[in-house]
């Protein structure tokens, strides 16, 4: 039997190598430091300090105990690290100050604004017991030799789909959590979608969003396009809760069975939870549901087209994504060439890429 060996790393590839490894294999921590964080409310408590805190104000609006001064400042300098928040370290007081980032910003929880969706529940979400415990078992998952559709981790472990009706049976608050997240994830950019890609809603009399929830996002629309007559299409236990003020028509429904005639169809962060076959049925309804091109019928999907040119910080989060998917869901995020291939399956003539506004791309698809 022959020697194996391997190459042998010069003395500062092995110390680089190491510090790599540390990173690589500590990344929870830097999760659960904004998990923490988020449970501690300190982006919240900031913002009600004015945007900008010393170590003792903060400890003091927190009611936390003095003996933990010295461990919140290791957290705060870990999350100042990672870009969670800001500080000015020996400022022109001598003190500590802490600042809110854009991230932070947008994990502000109770202050109501057009623009502003919390991101509070989606950290919670994705950091929850549950989540971690399903890519905990992924070499075990790995190994499984299952019948199609395969399930994720999640199903796999725990006996049923995240994002599903039985889900509540599994942990009523994890169901929550979730369902709070995600409308706050699906809702959070779509001001800047109306104003960036303004072009794809004129000419537009009438749209149904699938999988609207309660009408976030369709509000946005009609204040934008007053003209515009907006339909939202959930399930019955989301479209039940929503209100019936007039302003949106709420259609209970199941989009792999009827999607609502309209002139134009939006998906928005609705196809990555599935897998191709499903899309292609969920894009197959929604052709149905819209008239010709030259009439001015397209299905608008928002949704990450996955791109290394985005640069290596937006990539990751996209990668980061997928991953998020292939644990939690039967989906997962595509590149162009995949996303090509659903459209074409489902029986559309051409796409178009209207514009990418970070880690997501606006397209327009064509019957």
């Amino acid at each position: 039997m022959s020697t194996q060996t391997i190459e042998v790393p010069t003395d500062a590839e092995l110390l680089q190598a190491q510090a790599d490894l540390w990173r690589h294999s500590l990344y929870y921590l830097s999760s659960m430091g904004l998990r923490c964080a988020v449970e501690l409310e300190i982006p919240t408590t900031i913002h009600h300090l004015g945007g900008v805190t010393s170590l003792p104000d903060l400890m003091s609006a927190l009611s936390l105990p003095l003996g933990k001064m010295s461990f919140l400042a290791r957290l705060m300098r870990v999350l100042v690290m990672s870009g969670v928040f800001a500080a000015d370290i020996g400022s022109e007081s001598g003190v500590d100050l802490y600042r809110l980032t854009p991230l932070s910003r947008v994990l502000v929880h109770g202050v109501v604004a057009d623009e502003h969706h919390s991101q509070k529940y989606f950290v919670l979400g994705v950091t929850s017991p549950h989540y971690t415990e399903a890519a905990f078992g992924l070499a075990n998952w790995f190994k499984k030799d299952h019948e199609p559709p395969v399930p994720s981790s999640f199903e796999d472990i725990f006996g049923v789909p995240l994002c599903d009706e039985k889900t509540p049976l599994l942990d009523e608050e994890l169901d929550k959590v979730v369902n709070l997240g995600l409308a706050a994830h699906d809702n959070l950019g779509i001001a800047t979608i109306l104003r960036e890609c303004h072009d794809i809603f004129k000419g537009l009399e009438s749209l149904t969003d699938c999988g609207g929830g309660d009408g976030t996002t369709a509000r946005a629309i009609i204040k934008a396009y007053p003209h515009i007559k907006c339909t939202v299409l959930d399930l019955p236990k989301v479209v039940d809760k929503a209100p019936a003020d007039g302003v949106i028509n709420y259609v209970p429904g199941d989009l792999f069975h009827s999607v609502p005639s309209s002139q134009a169809v939006m998906l928005k962060l609705v196809l990555h939870i599935w897998n191709d076959e499903d899309c292609v049925k969920i894009l197959a309804q929604c052709k149905k549901a819209i008239p010709s091109r030259e009439e001015g019928g397209k299905v608008i999907i928002i949704e990450i087209v996955v791109e290394p040119s985005l640069g290596p910080i937006m990539f990751e989060a996209q990668l980061f994504m997928d991953m998020l998917m292939m644990v939690n869901s039967k989906g997962g995020q595509r590149g162009e060439n995949d996303w090509r291939k659903l459209f074409m399956k489902a029986g559309f003539t051409d796409y178009k890429i209207v514009k990418k506004l970070g880690a997501r791309s606006v397209i327009e698809v064509y019957p």
